[in-house]
């Protein structure tokens, strides 16, 4: 009679699993409130790199934004809170990055008729130039792929990303959206085919990234861009784009340095952000390997070989903002090799 007493609990469990049709929720009669949800992060990203328009980006480690998913009784996406957008995005799953990127998973599932509820917490400036909408569509792919246990790898969940991207975008570009889900640094070699390719990243290589208190969408700093370029120009981008994927690979930051030099599109965008040349002749004064636009601006990135050499950077960018009276905010992180987690 002891025996059986001692290990009643233990027969009690193996039956449990000898019921193959039975959870051992159903079999204790447990149920788990619909508001247990998912939590994903996805990092802010340096897109284009100064010489990769639309092809080269970058991850770094803050900031970021962080999406909650929930199953929910109500059928159909619904976007129930967004916090730290100031109410500058809208709440139509349509016209929401986040939201279309779930929406085009849901499809894809087969799942469009499954109720799911989404927090959007917003943790980095709107229009700054550290792909905050892709940011954003990263993180909610990923929270509701794991909510749904899709079985999906992050690459897989790519394409519908992407196509939430695009709501603010207005293109399929992938230089932020890859980054921010995949981490790394990556060239996009075709957008259309999602033919993407992580380089290799030198040890110790620092990122510092300062972002001046004002907003620059991505539309408006396109709008501007001329659609022609002239031969020697473009030879000289291509010799500098060639040269810096080298340069990665190879560990040699004296050439990635030398190669950070983008003759096309930082020209145009310049005079869009007030104070670039001096922000950018601080850093290459204080050691910085290269210095450029990040995404479409206003922040202004600059790759240094080491901590110290970044900080002092960042500072003296900050300053010469300050001198053209902008406040700016410093983010200085190694390069993101994660992209999406959830948290």
């Amino acid at each position: 009679m002891t025996f059986c007493k001692s290990f009643a609990p233990l027969f009690l469990f193996l039956n449990i699993f000898a019921l193959p049709n039975i959870s051992i929720s159903q079999y204790l009669n447990i149920s788990y409130p619909h508001t247990l949800g998912i939590k994903a992060f996805a990092p802010a990203s340096v897109g284009n790199i100064g010489i990769g328009f639309d092809i080269l980006g970058l991850a770094i480690e803050r900031p970021g934004d962080e999406v909650i998913a929930r199953k929910s009784d109500t059928s159909g996406l619904r976007i129930t809170k967004i916090t730290g957008a100031g109410g500058k995005l809208p709440y139509e799953p349509e016209q929401n990055t986040a939201g279309m990127a779930v929406l085009r998973l849901l499809q894809h599932l087969g799942e469009t008729g499954r109720g799911i509820e989404l927090e959007i917490h917003k943790k980095m400036p709107i229009n700054s130039g550290l792909g905050s909408s892709a940011a954003s569509a990263a993180a909610a792919t990923l929270a509701v792929s794991e909510l749904l246990r899709t079985g999906l790898s992050k690459r897989e969940l790519l394409p519908f990303a992407w196509a939430g991207e695009q709501v603010a975008s207005g293109g399929l570009q992938g230089d932020n959206i890859v980054p921010s889900l995949l981490g790394g640094i990556v060239l996009i070699r075709d957008n259309a085919s999602f033919d993407i390719h992580r380089l290799h990243v030198p040890r110790g290589l620092y990122v510092v990234v300062v972002h001046p208190k004002l907003e620059l969408g991505t539309r408006e700093a396109r709008a501007i861009l001329s659609p022609s370029v002239s031969m020697d120009k473009h030879v000289r981008q291509s010799a500098n784009l060639g040269a810096f994927v080298v340069g990665l690979f190879n560990g040699d930051l004296g050439l990635v340095g030398r190669s950070l030099r983008d003759e096309i599109i930082e020209p145009q965008r310049a005079g869009m952000i007030p104070g670039f040349y001096d922000v950018k002749e601080v850093a290459m004064q204080e050691g910085a390997l290269g210095c450029s636009i990040s995404g479409a601006g206003p922040s202004v990135f600059a790759l240094c070989a080491n901590s110290l050499v970044a900080e002092n950077a960042s500072i003296a960018m900050q300053r010469a903002f300050a001198k053209h009276h902008l406040e700016s905010q410093i983010y200085l992180s190694l390069v993101n090799q994660e992209g999406a987690v959830i948290c």
